[in-house]
């Protein structure tokens, strides 16, 4: 069936303080129409038993409407009574109690729905555990009870006072019960709504966070262009600009990184979860060869034949690349040492390996440290607060991605960044209690 009416798509509700309220209303509709539904067989047969017909169709006629009147308000509404509405439904069961042994005989006051005063109370009891007010709640619960003492009178035998007494009692406990539910429940959609609330302020966080890892790079190469230069500086700035602009392309598309189809690797080959490990020598050559202007003495003999994930190759080469173009900006160094090492990291991440030699597959796992050494300016790190670069395209990036990273800096005596492999997996994405960029110093060698 395509065509449901709108108000009973309780499956479809949100879970949602809204939803959760709207759900309620479905409830406390359904307990008073059903209470109605019980009420109808036995109309008849208490109003010819009654000492006063007329009196007893009008309490029995006051109760259904006033259900029916709860069910369509509260449906309306989309949430349960409010509070003066919930006292006036307390005082129409009160009401009806008192008035009860007037319209009942004496023998129709236990156990049959001609009396369906007790039955009344019972739902207006159950239904009420939606109202805000505790008091109100409270003291209508308490109000009921009294009235229902008041209803049997001295009419109950010594032999039915143990049902009398459950009988209030089944009052208490059904309006506990009723009122843990919808406290219970309102709590459980206020914490969904905040866990959705903090869910969107974290996914807007990251991807601020990730544009500012995406962008960083070009912004940076893209000031050095506006600035007075030779037409050697700006030719190579031009196709660093162009690695950069297709990187940026490609996350405004929300696509893989579009880089590697100038320096050797196939497009999808950064991020693809099943991607071929990449060889890490050629990338850090190549990140080295569009800084040619900084001398940058690149020693990677030892590191060949070295293989790495390709998302952890895409975040050291964007790393590299950030470190080199801090040198250019800021640094003012004469020589620039890129260092490669086999051996010396913590221990193999995942997916590194090197080719040719041992398992089945022709690869060993292997760890390794890349370092990058500058003979610049330096500086103090206590004294110097973190950019973008340093902070989240250098040291978050890294980390992420399971690489351990150092810093090491003087003023006069340059800047050593090291990155080490390290065991097992990836790294998720930072939380509150992840190292920050001031861990990084303190991990330095």
């Amino acid at each position: 069936m395509t065509s449901r009416s709108g108000l009973w798509r309780v499956a479809e509700l949100p879970t949602t303080r809204a939803g959760v309220e709207r759900a309620f209303s479905y409830f406390t509709a359904g307990v008073r129409l059903g209470t109605v539904a019980q009420m109808v067989p036995a109309v008849q047969l208490g109003a010819d038993r009654s000492p006063h017909e007329a009196a007893y169709l009008a309490c029995w006629g006051a109760a259904a409407l006033a259900s029916v009147a709860v069910s369509v308000v509260t449906l309306v509404r989309r949430r349960p009574l409010g509070t003066a509405v919930s006292v006036l439904d307390f005082a129409l069961a009160c009401a009806l109690l008192l008035l009860g042994p007037l319209v009942l005989a004496p023998w129709d006051r236990f156990g049959t729905w001609t009396a369906f005063q007790p039955g009344y109370a019972l739902c207006v009891i159950i239904t009420a555990g939606g109202v805000r007010g505790l008091g109100v709640w409270a003291a209508g619960l308490l109000a009921v009870s009294v009235c229902y003492w008041v209803y049997l009178g001295g009419e109950v035998g010594s032999d039915m006072t143990s049902t009398a007494i459950g009988n209030v009692l089944t009052y208490v406990v059904y309006a506990l019960v009723a009122r843990m539910f919808f406290g219970y429940t309102r709590r459980i959609a206020r914490d969904a709504d905040a866990s959705r609330a903090r869910a969107a302020e974290l996914a807007r966080r990251e991807e601020e966070r990730r544009a500012q890892v995406m962008m960083h790079n070009g912004v940076a190469v893209m000031r050095l262009l506006t600035e007075q230069g030779d037409d050697v500086s700006r030719a190579r700035l031009v196709g660093q600009a162009e690695v950069e602009l297709r990187r940026m392309r490609s996350y405004l598309r929300g696509g893989a990184s579009e880089s590697g189809a100038s320096d050797g690797l196939a497009p999808t080959a950064r991020t693809a979860p099943t991607a071929p490990a990449v060889p890490l020598v050629p990338m850090v050559k190549r990140v080295c060869d569009r800084f040619a202007d900084l001398n940058v003495v690149a020693s990677l003999d030892l590191g060949t034949g070295l293989r790495i994930p390709a998302a952890r190759a895409e975040a050291l080469e964007r790393a590299l690349e950030s470190l080199l173009l801090n040198v250019r900006e800021h640094a003012h160094a004469n020589e620039v040492v890129v260092h490669l090492d086999e051996g010396a990291g913590e221990g193999a991440g995942a997916g590194e390996a090197r080719a040719g030699v041992g398992d089945g597959a022709g690869r060993r796992a292997v760890g390794w440290t890349l370092t990058v050494h500058d003979d610049g300016v330096g500086f103090e790190p206590a004294s110097v607060a973190a950019g973008v670069g340093l902070r989240e395209v250098v040291v978050g990036e890294l980390r992420r991605r399971g690489l351990g990273v150092g810093i090491a800096s003087a003023v006069g005596e340059g800047t050593t960044v090291t990155v080490r492999s390290r065991p097992g997996p990836e790294a998720g994405p930072a939380g509150p209690t992840r190292p920050t960029v001031w861990a990084a110093f303190a991990d330095a060698p």
